[in-house]
């Protein structure tokens, strides 16, 4: 009989997870900002006092379980709901459970929360403020965007991080001890299967479930831990926090010029499965956003870069990205065209539809033309210099504006030279021009 079936003789199909799941707070591994003497949730139990809460953070980092031990430790009936397989129904029947269980107090726990959409969470308000129910939430998902405002207000959040590897090697070989598993495995054995469950505890335990499989003579060999390991994906969520937390580490990598930590992140969101052409697409942003003009060549290595990973795929395109995240991490960086834009767009907004000056409006048909279209308007080619220096572009209502601002790195500090100098004639030429009295 295989070791892992021996732990099952009497709970068929039990999770080893479930198994072995922490009874005390003392026994919980990792999340000491919380369960550590003197903090938060220690404090709670020892004074058997509890409130409405939710727990924010990784699967596998403990969320379900301190529930279960925090409503044990007062006297109070507990409900479980998952958001994944409840709705309204579910809810005005727990709240029903919670009025007939009076006066014991009532301790509603509801996995995965954030699933519920608005109408859900503000079944739980009224009962919440009445104080029929304590709510205790577990999400995976930023509560700030996944609960209303309401609900969130009447709740404190704790943050649970991800098991460190000593978290882990320290669970690996409590859970081997407590179920009494007779195996032998070494310690790198051990932090393969650590690295494989990326800081998830419950994985662990599922891996080191299905290990126990393969082991028949109590020695785990290499080859053992290769078949467990093998394909095991880093923690990445599409669409989740993981996702748009690792994106944002790489845009803010490229801009404050550290290529080797962009391609690091661009690595990681890679292995984690995200969409290479909505990386192409974020890799494109940041060359406008972030480098602009100071190296115009760069939007032309990003779009290369994607049209070269639309043609090669996976994994030889992969490289294309890659070429791109350090071409453009390495090059000088201004958002002066960025915050020139939205400068213009905060104009238009503000002045609304201005009618086009007359000098700069096209004037195809005679009529246009005798109705003054056109009238002033002074060719920059004909000019001597290249530029009509008196001739205004902007509204009238609006006088002339100076958004674009070059910050002088890369290409910029040769166009501010330029522009510092078409500015303060064009600034001459219009005070001259107001002084002789002429029309704008």
């Amino acid at each position: 009989m295989k070791l892992s079936k021996q732990l099952f003789t009497d709970i068929k199909h039990q999770p080893l997870a479930d198994l072995l799941r922490p009874k005390a707070l003392s026994a919980i591994v990792g999340q000491q900002h919380l369960v550590g003497n003197g903090k938060p949730l220690a404090l709670m139990a020892a004074n058997q006092t509890i409130h409405s809460m939710v727990f924010w953070g990784p699967p596998g980092t403990g969320k379900t379980t301190l529930a279960r031990i925090l409503s044990q430790t007062v006297d109070a009936q507990l409900i479980n709901l998952s958001a994944v397989l409840s709705g309204v129904k579910d809810i005005r029947s727990a709240i029903t459970q919670a009025e007939q269980a009076l006066p014991q107090s009532t301790i509603l726990f509801v996995d995965e929360i954030h699933r519920f959409n608005k109408s859900q969470q503000d079944a739980f308000l009224p009962h919440l403020e009445s104080g029929l129910i304590t709510l205790i939430g577990a999400t995976t998902e930023n509560p700030s965007f996944a609960l209303n405002n309401a609900l969130l207000s009447r709740l404190k959040v704790y943050i649970l991080n991800n098991l460190s590897d000593d978290d882990l090697l320290q669970l690996l070989q409590q859970s081997i001890e407590t179920a009494g598993f007779k195996i032998t495995i070494n310690p790198q054995q051990s932090m393969a299967l650590v690295r494989a469950a990326d800081g998830d505890g419950r994985k662990l335990l599922g891996l080191l479930e299905i290990l126990l499989d393969y082991v028949t003579d109590g020695v785990v060999k290499d080859q053992d831990i290769g078949l467990v390991t093998t394909g095991q994906a880093r923690r990445f969520d599409k669409g989740g926090d993981e996702f748009y937390e690792q994106i944002s580490a790489l845009h803010k990598c490229v801009r404050s010029s550290h290529p080797d930590a962009a391609l690091y992140w661009l690595a990681r969101m890679l292995d984690g499965g995200c969409d290479p052409a909505y990386l192409a697409r974020r890799i494109l942003r940041m060359a406008t956003e972030d480098i602009g003009n100071a190296d115009p060549r760069a939007l032309s290595v990003c779009m290369d870069a994607w049209q070269s990973y639309e043609r090669l795929g996976s994994p030889e395109g992969d490289l294309a990205l890659a070429q791109a995240v350090a071409y453009i991490a390495s090059c000088p960086k201004s958002n002066a065209v960025y915050s020139a834009f939205k400068q213009a767009q905060a104009d238009v907004h503000q002045y609304g539809s201005l009618p086009v000056p007359m000098h700069l409006r096209n004037a195809p048909t005679q009529l246009m033309k005798k109705s003054g279209f056109g009238q002033g308007y002074q060719y920059d080619h004909d000019v001597a210099g290249g530029v009509a220096f008196d001739q205004t572009g902007f509204p009238e209502q609006m006088g002339e504006k100076a958004y674009y601002q070059p910050n002088g790195q890369g290409l910029e500090g040769k166009i501010a030279d330029k522009l510092q100098f078409i500015r303060s004639q064009r600034a001459a030429a219009q005070s001259n021009k107001q002084a002789k009295g002429k029309p704008q």
